[in-house]
């Protein structure tokens, strides 16, 4: 069983957020809206690095989550 988790920074009864969850090597990034929805894969350091960027408001966010 794959253990899904949001930020605790979100709006608990606002579904609308992306969701992490370790898969294998990958860390699944997904939908909380569309949770059969196929992941998005990103290797660690791939992550880090999108974590990096979304910080640095460097990439276009949905307001909310």
């Amino acid at each position: 069983m794959v253990a899904w988790r949001k930020s605790s920074h979100s709006d608990m009864s606002n579904a609308a957020c992306v969701e992490v969850a370790r898969l294998g090597y990958l860390v699944g990034v997904r939908d909380s809206k569309d949770p059969e929805g196929v992941p998005l894969g990103f290797t660690s350091q791939e992550f880090s690095g999108l974590l990096v960027r979304i910080k640095r408001g460097e990439l276009a966010l949905h307001p909310g989550c």
